[in-house]
């Protein structure tokens, strides 16, 4: 069983071979008779990513971050039914009251870049960077991250970022301390940084499986240093799909996730948040083109709801987040079934030790933002 380093698991049961065998017309009309006999002791987040098969049953669409302060303006849902991956149900228990129990649907859901900085791999790394750069760092991490990474950023006095105010929060920070570690992502972190004015020469990379620096000038001039982390999905554009789609579609407008390469960001018309790739789709004029570079279950909505415009992946192989897709209706109809039957399965908790300092984080940013 895979298990984050401060997940404390309630229970994990491997699914029943009969929800293999309903249709998904019968698991569609027990999950909707579930929540009308819950009401509002059941609440469920969806996050853009998921499936249509299981947005649909979502009662509030958004981001990670988002999502989870919508769960916390839900007193009286008991239980929380969250479909995404395991450092968003972190993120809602944190946020939650004691009394209220978050659980994800399948524990295998899980989060590829979150999983690339643990707080053993960062403590090690942390002692590196004080003894080079002494008390000069501010820790960020973007909320795609552990509760153990949010904690750790907490502890030394730095905050979560999201996507959307990532610049924001890394002007703040260089107003704490002369340099910055960034992590999981370090796409977001160098793409962010440079649109801020500082050179690619300034940023290091920390390798944390080899435990070295990757970066060939004097470590004095370091401003960034990016942990070694990506999105595996993100990672999915490159270049030469820009190259090939400006030759055969040149009216089309390319708009990328910053979660892409540096290479794929600045060839781009446009980059920005989930957030800002929606909005920007759907206040776009009729009958405009869109190559987007983000996960396929969103690009194939935004096709679906905005008929009257182009819209197409920026890859034309892409796949959807193999991760955020283990939520599918037999595992989401399961935990519901269980709730009915008086059992909590799945359930996620953080350590009151490392939510204090997870959510010393988060409120860092949300001050700020």
């Amino acid at each position: 069983m895979e298990v984050l380093d401060v997940l404390e698991i309630e229970s994990e049961v491997s699914l029943p071979k009969r929800y293999s065998e309903l249709s998904q017309e019968e698991m569609e009309a027990r999950i909707l008779e579930i929540k009308a006999k819950f009401g509002d002791r059941l609440f469920i987040p969806g996050h853009h990513y998921q499936k249509d098969e299981v947005i649909q049953f979502a009662d509030a669409r958004g981001d990670s971050l988002k999502l989870a302060q919508i769960c916390a303006e839900m007193p009286n849902a008991e239980f929380i039914a969250f479909c995404g991956v395991h450092f968003m149900a972190e993120t809602a228990d944190m946020l939650t009251g004691p009394d209220q129990k978050v659980i994800l649907p399948d524990l295998r859901a899980g989060c590829s870049m979150a999983d690339m900085a643990d707080i053993d791999q960062t403590e090690l790394g942390w002692v590196k960077m004080q003894e080079i750069w002494g008390d000069t760092i501010l820790p960020l991490t973007y909320v795609n991250s552990t509760a153990a990474i949010k904690g750790f950023v907490g502890k030394h006095g730095g905050a979560t970022v999201t996507s959307s105010n990532a610049k924001k929060m890394l002007e703040w920070a260089f107003t704490q301390k002369e340099r910055i570690l960034f992590l999981p992502d370090q796409h977001l972190g160098r793409n962010t940084a440079f649109d801020l004015g500082v050179p690619l020469e300034q940023m290091a990379i920390w390798a944390p499986i080899e435990g070295e620096f990757i970066y060939d000038g004097d470590f004095e001039d370091v401003k960034v240093i990016l942990w070694k982390g990506h999105c595996s999905v993100h990672e999915k554009f490159n270049i030469k799909h820009i190259e090939n789609l400006r030759k055969q579609e040149p009216d089309t407008k390319i708009l990328v996730h910053p979660e892409c390469t540096y290479d794929v960001v600045q060839a781009s018309d446009y980059n920005g948040s989930t957030s800002f790739i929606i909005d920007t789709v759907e206040n776009a004029e009729p009958g405009t083109k869109w190559a987007i570079g983000t996960e396929m279950n969103l690009v194939n909505r935004l096709a679906q709801e905005n008929p009257d415009k182009e819209i197409v992946s920026l890859n034309p192989f892409m796949c959807p987040c193999l991760t955020m897709n283990r939520i599918d209706l037999p595992h989401l109809l399961w935990s519901l079934e269980k709730l009915e039957e008086g059992e909590v399965v799945n359930q996620i908790t953080v350590p009151e030790a490392v939510a204090e300092n997870a959510v010393l984080a988060l409120n860092r940013m949300l001050e700020r933002s």
